[in-house]
């Protein structure tokens, strides 16, 4: 499997000077319906916002087995000529490549500031999701274990959860993840607080518009607000923080052009 900065350093060496966007780039994830988690469902509305937000066009391809077609194991990954790309952040590195960037506008300092929220909310968000689906015993029994284990055969359905629930909590151990639902929530909290400030009532975090962050912010949010769970805690420590759930409305407005369902109130 190969890393994201490998992956990363191989682009930025081979791409040159092909700078054209492609018509029939194609982003893969998992179904949406009836397959994709909380986690996976974050990383890919995040992805879409910043392609979106980027003016870039793209088809979302759904595949069952799309982690196994990414360059990391990651979704989501996008297919832009011979290239796959894999996550967020190698995704902007690629864009940028192409001359196409949300920061150009941004001071170093800023620059600085949105690449430090940007660790903070994977760290913590990214922690809060998989211990929700993962580690949290009522989701893990009704939600994981069906979503997961729908695309594959009996037994098989069951081995793989079993394995992927396992890796999953290994490695959320290995990166210091917490995995006890008082400190993992109590992040979460702390972690919306330090966002809610610095958005304040701008409508984006930086003034000169939409960047990777508000893309971000708004994959993370939206899932939380929009995935019925058994443990909806999450759900309760985001809505507490109104200028985050305003920031996601907008977003979702402006590049998604969706109507607002009963999920926002």
């Amino acid at each position: 499997m190969v890393s994201s900065n490998v992956l990363l350093d191989s682009i930025q060496i081979e791409i040159g000077g092909d700078n054209e966007w492609p018509n029939d780039a194609k982003l893969f994830q998992p179904y949406e319906t009836e397959q994709i988690l909380m986690p996976d469902s974050a990383n890919c509305l995040a992805v879409q916002a910043f392609l979106q937000m980027a003016n870039l066009k793209y088809e979302t391809v759904y595949k069952a087995n799309a982690a196994e077609m990414s360059p990391t194991g990651r979704v989501p990954f996008i297919k832009v000529g011979q290239y796959l790309v894999a996550e967020l952040e190698p995704i902007v590195a690629f864009v940028q490549n192409k001359n196409i960037s949300l920061t150009s506008n941004l001071t170093d300092a800023e620059k600085s500031d949105m690449r430090a929220y940007m660790s903070l909310i994977n760290t913590v968000f990214g922690n809060a999701e998989n211990y929700i689906t993962w580690c949290d015993p009522e989701t893990y029994s009704k939600v994981t274990k069906k979503r997961f284990g729908s695309i594959h055969p009996f037994p098989l359905n069951h081995i793989l959860v079993w394995k992927k629930r396992s890796a999953t909590i290994e490695r959320m151990k290995a990166l210091g993840g917490k995995t006890e639902q008082e400190a993992v929530l109590d992040d979460v909290d702390l972690c919306c607080q330090s966002l809610s400030d610095r958005l304040g009532d701008r409508e984006f975090f930086f003034k000169s518009g939409p960047t990777e962050l508000d893309a971000l912010v708004f994959g993370h949010i939206f899932t939380i607000i929009t995935t019925p769970l058994p443990n909806n805690q999450l759900n309760g420590i985001v809505r507490g923080f109104p200028n985050l759930i305003e920031h996601c409305k907008r977003i979702d407005k402006m590049f998604f052009k969706t109507n607002f369902s009963s999920e926002w109130t």
